[in-house]
């Protein structure tokens, strides 16, 4: 049910969203040099890498000057890509992955293969589902870049402090999974986006 209900919506979502897509699309090209999408590979379900794909929001080779972002004033964020953040906007493109099987409309955030090799044999069981477009860690740490500005190593507080909380709630998700959260983890994103 939840494949057919992911299948239905990602389809639904990408055929309305269409004319938007051109729109971001343009302004993209308009606002700074560089591709529309980007993609990263991250780790899915079964411990296995996928590509992730994103509006692009950064400028050109910015993920090799590090993978977390930090503040909403990190200065490889374009003009146009601080909105996208702001209003998840950038997260649209995955209902590719959706599409395609990668991912689920809801489901653990997946992680870069870094920091994932960091795990411990309990918080390896996230990725016994697939990952999702939001979850309840995504709704908690909707503003982690900020969080992540704050700190005096940012990497460091986020592999001690915030990867951990995450994977937390990303294990009681998988304890309560069903429809009904879902649909409730949906809603309280958008609330918390809007």
């Amino acid at each position: 049910m939840k494949r057919l209900f992911d299948i239905s919506f990602s389809l639904i979502g990408l055929v309305l969203l269409l004319p938007f897509f051109i729109i971001i699309a343009l302004l993209i090209v308009l606002d700074s040099r560089g591709s529309v999408f980007y993609s990263q590979r991250r780790v899915g379900l079964n411990n296995c890498d996928f590509l992730l794909l994103k509006f692009r929001t950064m400028s050109t080779g910015a993920d090799k000057k590090g993978l977390l972002t930090v503040g909403d004033k990190d200065n490889r964020i374009t003009r146009l890509g601080y909105y996208l953040r702001k209003y998840k906007i950038d997260e649209l493109p995955q209902l590719v992955n959706v599409l395609r099987g990668e991912m689920s409309l809801v489901g653990p955030r997946p992680e870069v293969r870094k920091y994932v090799d960091m795990y411990t044999p309990e918080q390896l069981k996230v990725l016994s589902i697939k990952p999702g477009i939001t979850d309840y860690s995504s709704i908690t740490y909707i503003n982690e870049s900020e969080l992540l500005a704050k700190a005096e190593d940012p990497e460091r507080y986020y592999i001690t402090e915030v990867m951990p909380a995450k994977l937390k709630l990303n294990l009681y998700y998988i304890k309560e999974k069903g429809f009904f959260t879902d649909i409730k983890i949906i809603l309280k994103t958008l609330t918390k986006i809007f």
